[in-house]
């Protein structure tokens, strides 16, 4: 393993365990050349599964781009990384088991937006404006709507 930091290729476990339910096992590392730590996951590889996009194209399902769409929503929000991980390993499961090799991306923005809708509210709404491409402020008004006449109140 490379490295982050110094690119060297040498370095050594410090300690492993099994992270996201099992699903995959954390390393903490240290490299021997600059002595820096770092963390490193690893999963077992699966199927591709490609996403549909609205435009009709399809691409591969790229966790990374997810993960960095879930931390511009959550964005000074009380949510830590482990809370984001578990969204990501929650979405990912269930395509995987679920979706034989596609996707569109319209259902897996909603599954995203399941998951953050019981997280953190406020999350939900950021991820939703730009899912759903909003053009004014009577979208996220539309969007509020059902969550304040369930009786909940969005998170501040």
């Amino acid at each position: 393993m490379k490295c982050p930091f110094c690119h060297a290729d040498n370095d050594k476990v410090i300690d492993s365990r099994a992270s996201e339910d099992g699903a995959a096992t954390r390393r903490r590392r240290q490299c021997n050349g600059c002595k820096r730590r770092y963390t490193t996951y690893e999963r077992v590889e699966r199927t591709t599964v490609r996403v549909v996009k609205k435009d009709g194209t399809r691409v591969p399902f790229d966790r990374i781009r997810l993960k960095q769409g879930l931390e511009k929503a959550c964005w000074k929000r009380p949510i830590s990384d482990g809370d984001i991980e578990s969204v990501l390993t929650e979405v990912e499961t269930y395509i995987e088991a679920n979706c034989e090799s596609e996707v569109e991306s319209r259902y897996l923005g909603e599954l995203v937006m399941e998951q953050l809708r019981d997280l953190d509210q406020v999350a939900y709404v950021r991820f939703a404006s730009v899912y759903r491409e909003f053009k004014d402020a009577r979208d996220f008004v539309d969007e509020l709507r059902p969550m304040l006449s369930d009786g909940n109140r969005v998170a501040r």
